[in-house]
């Protein structure tokens, strides 16, 4: 039998702190950067849309990932069933799903699917199935609706769709969410005109006519004055929801967020009680940037800008970089209390000849807003990148909500390198 002995008095100590430094090197090599890390799980390396949306579509319980043709159910996302008829796309081309929603249009407590076709085309929206029980139709009714059980109906929203990225959020405060877009050069919302949604939706303006196109970049939703009310935001300034509807358009407010980048999203970022901006600069180039609100002397509102990524190809926030910011999200991804920042590269958006750096990889990462020593105003506004992921990107939309009900916030991309969860793994604050 082997023996050895512990020469002196502190050996033991020695090879119990050695013990415990190599525990905590292991620990410390595991945790994510900024104390939050993902789990990617890729739903499918092929190419079938630009987003993808988030839902428990069959009631169970779980929440699942939508992706083109296809939604995959939770929790493990290896079962997918069929929405509409699939195609594979050539990358180097386009798909036929620029923009994916998720919401129970028809008001029977199923969740349905949209989709945006192409900027300038239909939106459409495919009726979830759900369930026929037999004492709701009896049984020879019930027996017939068997015959299109899984069967997704597809209905027309709205037949010229403009933007890049259309948006579907409340802007009339009535808890219902409408469809947020340009058409023929007009910005406004559609909602549906009867309670079933199947009849074409009813448009209402909000703008003057413009010389907008069907690929036009950038929109948001948001209440910029603080009165209560959503306004609507584009690259060009944003449009001042009246106190009540009359048909004639809302009062614009101009102002340059950019040449036109992603989604404009409205939150107080330097927590001084109003809200500031958040979006990309430029869809298909450089620059993502928040814009504090200030305000002239004569009370009116302005804004001024701060680079989160610096809007030249040189430029770098703590050595990161990248082009083409097409989507962007906002929303408190550790769990403290403030609105961070999702977004990343639009992978081959032209093509892997067009635009800046086509073939840099396809970053995914979030941005940490810090308010340094607690305090509030610009000075004290920090952002720190955590990338999440360099082969998946974002694509002209995606979407974020919690698949698993541990609190945290997941992210689920569609876009030209196929459809991925990310899942957080680290625990919220």
């Amino acid at each position: 039998m082997m023996r050895f002995t512990l020469r002196t008095p502190y050996s033991l100590a020695w090879v119990l702190c050695l013990a415990l430094a190599c525990w905590c090197l292991r620990v410390q090599a595991a945790e994510p950067a900024g104390g939050t890390g993902f789990t990617k799980i890729q739903l499918t390396d092929k190419f079938h849309a630009e987003g993808a949306g988030i839902g428990d579509i069959d009631h169970d319980g779980h929440v699942d990932a939508i992706y083109g043709p296809f939604w995959y159910a939770g929790p493990d996302f290896k079962t997918r069933h069929e929405i509409y008829p699939a195609e594979d796309f050539d990358p180097n081309k386009y798909s036929n799903n620029f923009i994916t929603f998720v919401a129970d249009i028809d008001g029977d407590g199923w969740l349905d699917v949209m989709a945006n076709v192409w900027p300038g085309k239909e939106v459409a929206w495919f009726r979830n199935p759900g369930k026929t029980k037999v004492s709701d139709l009896g049984q020879d009714s019930a027996n017939e609706a068997a015959k299109d059980a899984g069967a997704w109906k597809r209905h027309l929203a709205f037949p010229v769709v403009d933007n890049e990225s259309p948006a579907f959020a409340d802007v009339t405060g009535d808890g219902k969410a409408e469809l947020v877009f340009h058409t023929g050069g007009v910005l406004g919302f559609a909602h549906p005109s009867e309670p079933t949604g199947v009849d074409r939706w009813t448009f209402e303006r909000c703008s003057e006519p413009a010389k907008w196109g069907q690929y036009q970049h950038g929109l948001g939703i948001g209440d910029v004055n603080g009165d209560g009310r959503a306004d609507l935001l584009m690259a060009e300034g944003w449009w001042e929801q009246p106190e009540k509807a009359s048909g004639e358009p809302w009062k614009k407010h101009p102002f340059a967020f950019g040449k036109g980048g992603a989604q404009i999203h409205v939150y107080d970022v330097d927590g001084d009680g109003d809200e500031d901006v958040i979006t990309s600069l430029v869809a298909h180039g450089y620059g993502l940037s928040w814009f504090e609100q200030i305000k002239k002397a004569d009370g009116d509102i302005d804004f001024v800008e701060h680079a989160i990524l610096p809007a030249t190809a040189d430029g770098t926030l703590d050595g990161v970089q990248f082009s083409q910011a097409h989507a962007v999200h906002v929303v408190d991804v550790n769990g403290d209390g403030l609105k961070d920042v999702i977004t990343g590269k639009r992978f081959w958006a032209h093509g892997p000849k067009g635009d800046p750096d086509p073939g840099g990889p396809a970053l995914l990462y979030w941005f940490e807003l810090v308010r340094e020593g607690g305090k509030t105003g610009a000075d004290a506004v920090k952002y720190v990148p955590h990338k999440i992921d360099d082969a998946s990107g974002v694509g002209t939309q995606f979407a974020v909500g919690d698949l698993n009900a541990d609190g945290r916030v997941d992210i689920v991309i569609g876009n030209k390198k196929g459809g991925f969860v990310f899942r957080s793994e680290a625990p919220a604050r």
